[in-house]
């Protein structure tokens, strides 16, 4: 078994872009020759694009890129930027006078960090990630979308702490490939699975982080104040692999392989999370039983969250 990143998965590359200066960014998985793709929602509150076209009762069956972005809402502004250059590259879905490019796209909430506020990223930011798309290998921390992502924003700027992008995966003997990238920027805490142990989110005053309790408590006095609205969330994962499926196999794959978000993050998929996972599938390996797929799916998920966290 060796352990890789989506970049090394068959028939997909990654690429980021980053303004340091506004501390907002973007990062783009490109599948260029097209991936069975499909999504599963169990945040409240997302901010997606195209995320309709992956229902598999859909006409389009495959995407041609994915991305993930900083500045909420804003950011979707930079999908445009990714479909130019994957429409130059001659690639997209055939309408018969036109090759129209599918790039579903989702982001996080990164603000007060991103000092843009609602300018970026943008087009340009997002056809740059498209651009230095390569595979080469994958690191953890503050690249591209999770530049500026924390854990424990219940807290606010004040008591949040750092995370990023976490990445994991496997290449099995048989050729199995199976890789996640995942920005974390939860309301609740990363917990390590392995230790069971939290490793980065909600601070107490003292500068110490929140134990299970405080943090439930925590969140009653945020009920007395009706949820302030600035305690904007989520986490975003994708899961690729290069076992053959079709959207419904993918969907099943994305929801399965959800359930390691909520091994990683307590608590997960509050009302302020906006969590989404896809799921694609460039169809150039091994066929392998969708339970173990989704099993190790789950698996994976929960390890690239934790290992988002610098130092964990």
């Amino acid at each position: 078994m060796k352990e890789i990143g989506i970049s090394e998965v068959d028939g997909f590359s990654v690429g980021h872009c980053v303004d340091a200066a506004q501390a907002t960014g973007c990062t783009v998985i490109l599948c260029p020759e097209g991936a069975a793709a499909s999504s599963y929602s169990p945040g409240f509150a997302p901010g997606s694009h195209e995320l309709e076209a992956l229902r598999p009762t859909a006409l389009v069956d495959r995407i041609n890129g994915l991305l993930f972005s900083g500045g909420s809402a804003y950011g979707l502004g930079a999908v445009t930027g990714v479909v130019e250059y994957l429409r130059e590259q001659g690639k997209g879905f055939d309408t018969g006078g036109i090759k129209v490019p599918i790039v579903p796209a989702a982001v996080i909430y990164d603000y007060p960090q991103n000092r843009s506020q609602g300018r970026l990223p943008d087009a340009k930011m997002g056809y740059d990630a498209a651009k230095w798309a390569n595979n080469e290998p994958l690191l953890s921390g503050p690249y591209g979308a999770g530049v500026s992502a924390a854990a424990g924003k219940l807290g606010g700027l004040s008591l949040e702490s750092p995370s990023g992008i976490g990445v994991s995966g496997v290449q099995l003997d048989s050729g199995l490939q199976l890789a996640v990238l995942a920005v974390v920027n939860p309301s609740g805490s990363v917990i390590d699975i392995e230790t069971g142990k939290i490793v980065s989110g909600l601070r107490k005053k003292d500068g110490t982080l929140a134990g299970k309790d405080d943090i439930l408590n925590y969140l009653s006095q945020l009920e007395a104040n009706n949820f302030p609205a600035n305690r904007g969330a989520t986490v975003l994962i994708a899961v690729a692999t290069n076992s053959p499926l079709n959207k419904v196999g993918a969907y099943r794959l994305a929801r399965m392989a959800a359930c390691g978000i909520a091994r990683a993050i307590y608590p997960a998929h509050l009302l302020f999370d906006g969590d989404i996972v896809l799921a694609l599938s460039s169809g150039k390996g091994p066929v392998v039983s969708p339970n173990y797929l989704g099993a190790m799916g789950a698996e994976l998920v929960a390890k690239a969250i934790v290992n988002s966290v610098p130092g964990a």
